[in-house]
């Protein structure tokens, strides 16, 4: 019994003083509160991002021993409910086929892989092997992808024999499967980045691949390299089903660096086709990237983005951890002037973090000061010009708003604090205003070194990332002499790492 008491209090020893170091990870400058980040060292894209048996799986690029780009590994975190997250041990590490890039999980409900046994459903992990070693020799098949597979709901994985399942037929850039499955065609598909364009395959079992088609050689923007493609349908209000594409693009973004363009048309389970002819980001800000949808939800789609920019991720000023994950976002269409849009906005899970929140009706004006994490929430019947002022006590702002003048929203950071890590991070940048409605809807996520803009029920979105020398502690908007805010509420929210 008294050995038994020791082990007990030993334990609660080890638990309290982990619970202490994470505490003081969380409290570091600019660390968010209400966004996901890694304990330590260096984070980008989500992948792997599966639901299954009420947990939330998230999977992302991650380097354990540097708070640089290096040899990726998948980290893995997971959350009961959308908000609260545990990281979890490392899933799967490079080996001597490379390094693991992104990718994408199934659950294998019919067992057509063959990996499940004894009643347990497997789930499929389908990635690039990234070979450095034939990066640096100049090959041109270096990236491939390979499979793994988990029966105990993703907290080990094992990698299969025959990786890997789709080679490379000679192209540079040719990584980050999405796969699902199509009931149309009864088979998965994989959603493939082939340096300029999207590559369609199908299987029957994971293990063997065949081409299908091809889309966006001439289509959308091509600043840059194609990557981080997602495919999914989606049902419109009158139940017709609605096809979306994601690319994201490094460079070529609209604000300059990296940035996710998406596609509306249809998918036959062979074929992507568009007829939209404009060049549209799910998040006209500077910082949302390789963003994704979390596969087995049924038609609820869920999306998560890396909140920086490759334009300076690796210099932006943090010590000991690098970047975050925007706030998980809710999908849905909206049409505008006949053409099909997509809308996100926060998801609903998150008002669980709500603590205080104040009120006000019919105002032209709003000040406050506030501490930590908030949400600014504010409707308009008017369409007139605003701004939104984050400031702290060293005159360091950052500003949002809307110009009526070029019916666009801006976010400046020029004057937003530490700037001088990458030239072109204190800049002003606008996007055109999507709807056409007479009065507006503004939410604003504020946290310790981010923002994010969802104006018009998320038709318009813009996240944007800043480091001030000190955290924001004033709000104020502001507007045009005709500017009325016929309701405004500001809620101060609960930090996500601290219960």
């Amino acid at each position: 019994m008294r050995y038994l008491c020791l082990l007990l209090l030993l334990a609660t020893a080890c638990k309290q003083n982990t619970d202490s170091q994470t505490a003081q990870l969380y409290s570091a400058p600019h660390r968010p509160q209400i966004h996901f980040s890694p304990k330590q060292k260096w984070m980008n894209d989500p992948n792997g991002m599966v639901f299954y048996n009420d947990t939330w799986h998230l999977f992302f690029q991650y380097y354990p021993d540097s708070t640089v780009w290096g040899p990726m590994h998948w980290g893995h975190a997971t959350s009961k409910d959308l908000v609260h997250w545990k990281e979890q041990a490392i899933a799967l590490y490079p080996d001597s086929l490379g390094y693991i890039f992104s990718g994408s999980v199934v659950v294998d409900k019919q067992n057509s892989s063959g990996f499940g046994k004894d009643g347990k459903i497997p789930l499929i992990a389908i990635f690039t092997h990234h070979d450095p070693k034939g990066e640096k020799e100049g090959k041109d098949n270096f990236q491939n992808q390979s499979i793994a597979y988990s029966l105990d709901e993703g907290n080990t994985w094992t990698k299969y024999a025959g990786n890997p399942v789709l080679k490379n037929p000679g192209i540079k850039d040719f990584r980050d499967p999405k796969v699902s499955w199509n009931e149309q065609s009864k088979k998965w598909i994989m959603t493939l980045a082939t340096k300029d364009r999207i590559s369609f395959y199908s299987s029957a079992d994971l293990k063997q691949w065949n081409k299908e088609s091809e889309f966006g050689e001439t289509w959308g923007s091509h600043g840059g390299v194609w990557e981080c493609p997602d495919l999914f349908p989606m049902t419109d209000d009158d139940g017709s089903t609605i096809w979306v594409l994601l690319v994201s693009i490094n460079p070529g973004g609209p604000q300059g660096g990296s940035a996710t363009q998406y596609f509306i048309g249809d998918f036959d389970g062979k074929t992507f086709t568009s007829t939209q002819q404009d060049t549209r980001w799910i998040d006209a800000g500077t910082d949302n990237y390789a963003g994704v949808t979390w596969s087995n939800t049924n038609d609820r789609r869920v999306f998560l983005g890396w909140m920086s920019n490759w334009q300076y991720a690796q210099a932006v000023p943090t010590e000991k951890w690098r970047s975050a994950m925007t706030v998980p976002r809710e999908l849905s269409l909206a049409k505008v002037n006949g053409q099909y849009y997509l809308r996100s906005v926060p998801v609903k899970e998150l008002a669980v973090l709500d603590e205080t929140a104040s009120k006000e009706k019919i105002i032209n004006s709003f000040n406050k000061k506030f501490e930590g994490p908030a949400r600014l929430e504010f409707h308009t019947i008017t369409v007139d010009g605003f701004s939104i002022s984050l400031s702290n006590d060293k005159g360091e702002k950052w500003i949002a708003g809307y110009d009526k003048s070029t019916n666009s929203y801006f976010i400046d950071r020029t004057a937003s604090g530490k700037k001088d890590f990458e030239k072109g991070f204190a800049s002003r940048i606008v996007s055109k205003r999507i709807s056409n409605n007479t009065g507006m809807n503004i939410v604003l996520m504020i946290d310790n070194a981010s923002a994010e803009l969802f104006a018009d029920n998320g038709l318009s979105t813009m996240t944007s990332i800043f480091f001030p020398n000190e955290n924001y502690n004033t709000i104020k908007v502001t507007g045009e002499p005709s500017f009325i805010m016929n309701s405004l509420s500001f809620t101060s929210l609960k930090s996500i790492w601290h219960k």
